[in-house]
């Protein structure tokens, strides 16, 4: 548009060239050296003006953290926006993080049970169940549905025995957050207050909670 403009306000064509050169500088930079984060914390940073979205990536998570809880998947922390995720040196728009180790050992060792499989994937598909329930459909979720389509990849599994597994663990993931839907409910204000994992966690481990219950022993 500058280029278009500039004869009729005397601008110089030389400003626009500058002004594309610096652009692609930048851009290269955060492609290359900044694995797209810069654009990642921009793309962020415009969307969280939207009322609706903070909301759904606040259920999204608060719908990992719950079934990866009543799982018995360890829990190191979570981030509601791209910055808060660049802060903890995490890469993307953030999430719940969790302890992998030994996932990534039974794999290496080629020991991993169904169970474990079925744990994890209950846990990946889980924000996916949740923002489902809460809004009839789920806007995230992409990079969730690729990890279980890794995991069947590494397993030498196929693409449709992946697709079968994620709707599987969408319907265990719904039942699971029905099930503690007032537990979630707290667990999302929590997470609004960005309240740490120990104290979100407590919530999740009242009386009247059946965790014990739920909990799956994900060990060999």
């Amino acid at each position: 548009m500058a280029s278009l403009l500039g004869p009729l306000i005397n601008l110089s064509p030389v400003v626009p060239a500058i002004a594309v050169a610096v652009l692609l500088g930048v851009a290269a930079i955060d492609t290359f050296g900044w694995q797209n984060q810069g654009s990642t914390l921009l793309i962020d940073w415009l969307a969280q003006f939207s009322a609706e979205h903070r909301d759904r990536i606040l259920y999204h998570e608060a719908g990992h953290l719950l079934v990866a809880h009543h799982l018995g998947i360890p829990i190191t922390g979570y981030s509601l926006t791209a910055w808060e995720a660049f802060r903890q040196g995490q890469l993307g728009n953030g999430g719940v993080q969790f302890a992998t180790d030994s996932l990534e050992d039974d794999l290496r060792q080629g020991v991993l049970t169904a169970r474990v499989i079925d744990g994890y994937c209950m846990v990946w598909m889980a924000g996916i169940a949740a923002e489902t329930l809460r809004y009839g459909q789920a806007e995230g979720g992409l990079g969730d549905r690729q990890q279980i389509r890794t995991l069947f990849q590494l397993l030498r599994r196929s693409a449709s025995d992946a697709d079968q597994k994620q709707r599987w663990a969408i319907l265990q993931a719904k039942t699971l957050l029905e099930t503690h839907a007032e537990a979630y409910e707290a667990l999302v204000e929590a997470m609004r207050d960005r309240q740490p994992v120990a104290a979100c966690q407590t919530l999740l481990c009242t009386p009247s909670q059946p965790n014990q219950a739920d909990r799956l022993r994900l060990s060999n």
